[in-house]
């Protein structure tokens, strides 16, 4: 078995350093469009018609990947900074740091859309948690006018370590926090443009978009509209005039919480996969945010910037319907006061993990308290062994897949838990630290650009759920997956290694792109980062070798390089699972499209031999 290797060639390296000098003579803006959790075959001309025009008239990219886990920061990192994750260590939403984060009320296990928890996370692991410069960072430092406007989270990674306060000129970083005690501080130029365009200097709430409801409450039933109403005010009334007005080249992240926000929280399918995330709230969502692109176009053409600017989108990750369901679970045959009966409830793994392995089960995030019985860890995560301090395993829930790790690297303890994951239906697939050896049903991580140069705990186990598909014959629209999480069966989660969570939605158009071309070639969103440092003239100082192509196929005059496809298979384990990997490559580059067992993840029907698909 080869291991996986993400560095593009040489050739292809110089080829694309001159592309991009030979295309920013003229310097070039950029602005990066993210509609969170946009799903890859989604988008027409009815339900997003902004994102269509884009899609149609510049570059579709129609082979597009989120990186696994599919999650929000783990795939900000890879856009950020061109790395995947095993150079990031922004392996999913919550990672376990190995310390007790202070702003996250003390947990080892913290979850990353939080401000002060990025803040802290960079102070402990010298400076900078993900271990590499980001676009953003690079772009301010080489005279480029910056800003990140958005989601909570994912818009501050953009440029995390910038300090604001100290001399020189700073990235304008508007999120949902903006304006309290966890927001990053307004400079005296923004708070005076905000009061001038009669713009508040906080950021307005969700509102009842943000209300998930429970059990027997359905959750929202409107898209996140005033929030991202804001935020689409101030980039497009605000700080695209002053970069116009400074003159010189600009980089605007956008990241649009909808329709991620609107399709995790949907109140229109409660405890029913369907019509799960295809109904009317989630379909609003992905108008909301089609609205925010059309603004920020509009603003452009206005201020004569279009013909100048390049505009990538490009969603974090696709989207699922939530399962609740599994006939194998201890912990579904459980009663729990707001869980309905025989459904999984959130913690789901860290439970039956702690039965399978008689080991006692704490909560990092109720300051180590028990778990009882009838009990489940309040946010999902669990800490096992006798003495949470000194945990010997610990659980990270995320959704469509956890995280496992185990402290003291023991490798009997890792021979059980994964022999107690191969037991449960709601499993689909188990990647396995390289450093703890080989395991019959089990893939080693390095093959998924999970091994690298992070300053982050590794995670021992990578743990896929289960995902299929209901509701419609189109498999990514419809996919269904198994998630730990507080959310119910009907709302949406993602997370998984089906298709229906990989296949995000990706389109580019600008003065350095094609028209009106359609990119057969597989790309990723460590590939977005390449290509934006790229497009920018910008030399990243790399200290991991997981790096993303430049696409140049889609750029005028740029090399199409070929493409194959094949999968990785396991050896079987003891009761016949093996775990699959399903990929695509060019040069020496994976892209992977679904992992898991076959018939349990959405897209990994058949396997296939390696075979030329697309290139010349």
């Amino acid at each position: 078995m080869r291991r996986l290797s993400l560095l593009p060639s040489l050739g292809l390296i110089l080829f694309s350093v001159s592309i991009a000098a030979a295309q920013n003579n003229t310097p070039r803006n950029l602005i990066l469009f993210v509609p969170d959790g946009l799903r890859g075959q989604i988008v027409t001309a009815q339900t997003a018609p902004a994102m269509a025009e884009v899609r149609d008239k510049g570059v579709n990219f129609r082979n597009s990947h989120s990186l696994f886990p599919t999650f929000t920061t783990a795939n900000a990192s890879a856009m950020a900074t061109g790395h995947y994750l095993g150079d990031t260590g922004d392996f999913s939403n919550t990672i376990y740091t190995g310390y007790p984060v202070g702003p996250a009320d003390g947990t080892v296990t913290p979850f990353l859309e939080v401000n002060p928890v990025i803040i802290d996370a960079d102070e402990h692991f010298g400076g900078d948690y993900l271990n590499e410069e980001t676009v953003l960072k690079m772009a301010r430092a080489n005279g480029y006018s910056t800003a990140a406007i958005g989601k909570l989270g994912p818009t501050l990674i953009f440029d995390h370590t910038d300090k604001p306060g100290a001399d020189g000129l700073h990235s304008i970083v508007i999120d949902d926090a903006t304006g309290g005690k966890n927001g990053v501080p307004l400079s005296e130029e923004m708070k005076g443009a905000l009061t001038k365009a009669n713009l508040p200097q906080a950021t307005p709430s969700r509102g009842e978009n943000g209300k998930a409801g429970d059990a027997r409450t359905p959750g929202t039933l409107v898209p996140n509209t005033a929030q991202q109403a804001y935020f689409a005010d101030v980039a497009s009334k605000i700080v695209l005039p002053m970069f116009k007005e400074r003159g010189k080249p600009f980089v605007l992240m956008f990241w649009s919480r909808d329709p991620d926000g609107s399709q995790h929280n949907t109140g229109d399918s409660l405890n029913t996969v369907i019509p799960g995330i295809n109904g009317p709230t989630s379909l609003a969502g992905i108008k909301n945010a089609d609205d925010n692109l059309a603004q920020l176009r509009k603003a452009l053409d206005d201020l004569g910037l279009s013909a100048t600017t390049n505009i990538i989108i490009a969603a974090d990750h696709g989207f699922s319907t939530i399962s609740k369901e599994s006939k194998t679970s201890p912990s579904a045959k459980i009663s729990y006061e707001d869980t309905p009966k025989d459904f999984l409830p959130m913690g789901f793994l860290a439970i039956d993990l702690a039965k399978a392995l008689s080991l006692p089960l704490f909560d990092p995030n109720n300051k180590n308290a028990p778990v009882a019985d009838n009990a489940h860890p309040k946010a999902g995560n669990g800490l096992l062994g006798h003495d949470p301090t000194k945990p010997e395993l610990v659980v990270a829930t995320n959704g469509g897949s956890d995280l496992i790790y185990l402290p003291n690297h023991d490798r009997k303890l890792a021979g059980r838990t994964i022999k107690a994951l191969l037991e449960q239906d709601y499993v689909s697939g188990l990647f396995v630290d390289d450093n703890l050896g080989r395991f019959p049903g089990t893939l080693p991580m390095s093959q998924l650009g999970l091994k690298g140069k992070s300053v982050t705990p590794t995670p021992a186990i990578v743990v896929n759920f289960r995902s299929y598909v209901a509701g419609c014959d189109q498999p990514v629209n419809c996919s269904v997956e198994v998630a730990d999480t507080v959310l119910r069966q009907g709302q949406g989660m993602h997370g998984s290694f089906g298709r229906g969570d990989t296949l995000n939605f990706m389109a580019a158009i600008g003065p350095d792109f094609k028209s009106g071309y359609v990119d057969p070639l597989p790309v990723s969103n460590a590939d977005v980062g390449a290509t934006a440092a790229k497009l920018l003239g910008l030399t990243p100082n790399h200290k991991g070798n997981l790096i993303g192509r430049v696409i140049t196929e889609a750029m005028p005059n740029g090399a199409t390089p070929r493409a194959y496809s094949g999968t990785v298979k396991s050896q079987p384990s003891a009761n016949g699972l093996r775990t699959v990997l399903k990929f695509q490559r060019v040069s020496t580059q994976r892209y992977f499209d679904a992992a898991g067992f076959p018939g349990r993840t959405v897209g990994l029907d058949a396997e296939a031999g390696e075979q030329k698909t697309a290139g010349k």
